[in-house]
């Protein structure tokens, strides 16, 4: 499990096909083999440490779900270790499942802060609302503004300054994962529904 709080910007020394080298000297620090880190909030296992440089591999259903598969070497990524559990809880639960890629659309300035939008799919948008939390990019965020294709959050200086957010144009894919617990009352409330209407159509037929 991860909060969403970036703790380092590392660099990508080598993607191959199933593989990933990063360069991320201050969260290898404590790191062992068998941790977990997210890449652009995607949960990934390190195989190996070398220096201050890690390998993690990836499998197909990573390259569909995420952006992980469009980077190359020299690319930067948000990093964070799987929380512990005397860890303060300072974003939201992420898990490090990505459900879909969403896209770069716009931003614009508003006072210190920059209002940036995505586009994104609409069984994702489906478990966003106004003031409820996204993972973007493995970034724990508050969705400011909605509408039929997108969405919009708000980015303090320091998240533009300790995130590679700012580093996405027009059209760049983004790596999404909705909050968790809205996701679980949906499945709820949809299970629940159909549940009664089925007790409906059994009833008439009597």
């Amino acid at each position: 499990m991860f909060t969403g709080i970036i703790e380092e910007i590392g660099e990508v020394v080598e993607a191959e096909e199933g593989l990933l080298r990063i360069a991320a000297p201050m969260i290898l620090e404590d790191a062992q083999l068998g941790d977990s880190i997210a890449i652009n909030g995607v949960d990934l296992t390190v195989t190996h440490i070398e220096h201050a440089e890690f390998l993690a591999n990836l499998m197909p259903e990573t390259y569909r779900r995420s952006n992980l598969g469009e980077l190359s070497a020299g690319d930067r990524v948000n990093l964070e270790r799987s929380v512990r559990p005397m860890d303060r809880l300072s974003g939201h639960i992420v898990r490090g499942v990505v459900e879909g890629r969403g896209a770069f659309r716009s931003s614009r300035p508003e006072s210190d802060a920059l209002v940036v939008t995505y586009d994104a799919p609409d069984d994702l948008l489906g478990h966003m609302i106004v003031k409820g939390p996204i993972c973007i990019d493995g970034v724990s965020l508050t969705i400011v503004e909605k509408d039929e294709t997108g969405f919009a959050v708000s980015l303090v200086q320091y998240t533009q300054r300790h995130t590679n957010l700012l580093d996405r144009r027009p059209g760049d894919a983004v790596n999404l994962e909705t909050d968790i617990l809205a996701r679980y009352v949906d499945e709820l409330l949809e299970t629940k529904i159909d549940q009664l209407l089925d007790e409906r159509l059994a009833a008439r037929r009597l």
